[in-house]
């Protein structure tokens, strides 16, 4: 296949998003919250191959018509933010006062964040939490911890979108890949799992999910307060 088509054809990969942001919302709005979450989780595969494929082609030389990166943008804010968000607020784990809160939280310092030009770090990883709701989200229906905590989950992570904290990009990140990225793919697997037995409260993927999330959301950090070798 001619390069250029190839690079064309990640540039299709990557819009299937939208479908699958409406395939997602759809469930949502019926309230299948499982269906739903295993939609993402799909988009989050996708989204998760793409961008190695873009660079592997250099979609930017081989097919500069179509701008990837807005894409992306594009499909990720309704899949990692919008539909997430919603579920949060319709779900009822956030009652009242506190669903408006955290809605309007997320989806407006996600806007902010996803507009800032400073969010990647020379080592290609996030400055910042890097608003993916969709993985905080579906821990939280699996775990659901009460609201009280789901709130300050949402909130600390919404100020940390603004502060210099170290996030890594699982596939880009190189220090320590050779472990971020198995849990990466585990964490998609255990999330695959928990809402394919409807967040069932005795499922080990619910084991899974707080240990590679835990890894993912804390490793950026370390990095941080462990200096890299040098030679």
């Amino acid at each position: 296949m001619d390069l250029r088509f190839k690079a064309l054809s990640v540039h299709l990969l990557t819009a299937t998003g939208a479908v699958l942001s409406m395939l997602a919302m759809l469930a949502a709005v019926e309230e299948k919250w499982s269906l739903m979450f295993l939609w993402l989780v799909v988009a989050l595969f996708v989204d998760g191959i793409d961008g190695p494929l873009a660079r592997r082609y250099q979609v930017k030389t081989n097919w500069p018509i179509y701008d990837g990166v807005l894409m992306d943008l594009i499909v990720d804010y309704l899949t990692y933010v919008f539909i997430p968000a919603y579920a949060l607020f319709k779900s009822g784990l956030l009652p009242g006062w506190t669903g408006w809160l955290a809605i309007i939280a997320i989806t407006y310092a996600s806007v902010i964040y996803f507009a800032d030009t400073r969010m990647k770090t020379k080592d290609n990883s996030f400055s910042g939490f890097p608003a993916c709701w969709n993985m905080v989200v579906l821990v939280l229906f699996a775990l659901k911890p009460g609201y009280w905590v789901t709130l300050a989950v949402v909130l600390v992570l919404a100020v940390a979108m603004f502060f210099p904290l170290k996030f890594i990009h699982p596939t880009r990140t190189r220090r320590w890949r050779a472990l971020s990225l198995p849990m990466a793919l585990g964490w998609t697997v255990f999330a695959a799992w928990a809402a394919f037995v409807d967040f069932h409260p005795q499922s080990w993927a619910h084991w899974g999910l707080v240990v590679s999330s835990v890894y993912l959301m804390g490793v950026g950090i370390l990095q941080q307060i462990v200096p890299a070798r040098r030679g």
